[in-house]
């Protein structure tokens, strides 16, 4: 089975072999990569595992900000996603954990009857109150999350998918594929949740604007869940603070992105199953070509900038906010005012 791996990447040197590696342990084949304006190495590290065959490195061709959308775009072109026969779009900070069978991607499918698309919802991983960058794994550093079926107070939680080739695409969005107009009908797409259930029909059909990238977390991780690694740690949040992300240039990650991510209500460890495979994949890795060198030119580059950008008072400051920061989300702690209750809490 070809699966392709498709990502838009900025500024993620420090991060790359940890994805690469624990992709190919869940039964990833090939990859592509585009990046953009990266100052760290990344693209350096890319290019040199192109070398080697272990993914495929392009410049990202967007020549406005939608970065991630065009690069989708250019990705339907090319073989190695139209060779495939299934096709998973996400982050380097986002990691399929598979409860079912061998806890790879080819065991979900089967799992969940070998559908046309396989929508997985997030679980957001709190930043654990880790400040300092360290070059270990992100999926063994941060362990806890919030309510699995509850984020933001709404049982609503975004998705990312896995499609299979013969999807009528019409075209890849980040979240999710959007079909064919003439196909889009529960009764001719077989699309399922993580738990093997069909999905919701609003979601499936983009009846409504805010179940295009979302629908309810109960029950939808019988067989996989999507654990999402947006904070990791302090350091690492400032840097991407910095860089903007891979849709918009220098977006501001304000306090209220951080506090909706950091509810550590919940710790979930079985993705810790993954890591004595994935850690000698990663050595594997290094050990090849300049791999290792690049890896730790990276890894310098991302402390070098997270030492220059404390060294400006905003992100002294933001760093100060972010400590204090309360760690419910703004929708909860409103809730917890209303009823009186968030003295009690505190």
């Amino acid at each position: 089975m070809k699966i392709t791996a498709v990502t838009c990447v900025k500024n993620e040197g420090p991060f790359l072999l940890e994805w690469i590696a624990y992709h190919q342990c869940i039964g990833v084949t090939d990859f592509l990569f585009y990046s953009n304006d990266c100052d760290d190495g990344t693209d350096t590290l890319l290019n040199a595992l192109q070398e080697l065959e272990h993914v495929q490195h392009l410049p990202n061709p967007a020549e406005g900000r939608n970065y991630q959308m065009e690069a989708l775009k250019d990705a339907k072109k090319r073989d190695i996603v139209r060779n495939a026969d299934w096709v998973w779009i996400a982050d380097v900070d986002e990691f399929p954990n598979i409860h079912v069978g061998d806890h790879s991607l080819p065991a979900l499918i089967e799992a969940c009857g070998n559908p046309q698309a396989i929508s997985l919802n997030f679980q957001f991983f709190a930043n654990n109150d880790i400040e300092t960058f360290q070059d270990r794994p992100v999926i063994k550093q941060f362990t806890h999350c919030h309510n699995p079926d509850i984020w933001r107070g709404e049982a609503a939680i975004e998705v990312k998918t896995l499609v299979r080739q013969d999807f009528p695409l019409k075209y890849y969005g980040a979240h999710r594929p959007f079909s064919r107009d003439n196909v889009q009908s529960s009764a001719l797409l077989e699309w399922t949740d993580g738990a093997g259930r069909k999905v919701p029909n609003r979601f499936l059909t983009a009846a409504l604007p805010r179940h295009i990238r979302c629908f309810p977390a109960a029950g939808s991780r019988k067989f996989a869940t999507l654990n999402h690694y947006a904070l990791r740690s302090m350091d690492s949040y400032l840097v991407k603070n910095d860089r903007g992300d891979v849709n918009r240039e220098n977006r501001a990650f304000d306090d209220i992105y951080w506090r909706e991510r950091n509810d550590p209500a919940w710790e979930d460890t079985s993705i810790h199953r993954y890591l004595p495979a994935m850690t000698a994949r990663m050595d594997a890795l290094k050990a090849q070509a300049n791999i290792g060198t690049l890896h730790e030119a990276s890894v310098a580059a991302h402390i070098a900038r997270r030492d220059a950008l404390l060294e400006q008072k905003v992100y002294r400051d933001m760093q100060t906010q972010l400590r204090t920061a309360s760690k419910l989300p703004p929708q909860e702690e409103a809730i917890l005012r209303e009823l009186g209750l968030w003295e009690e809490v505190v």
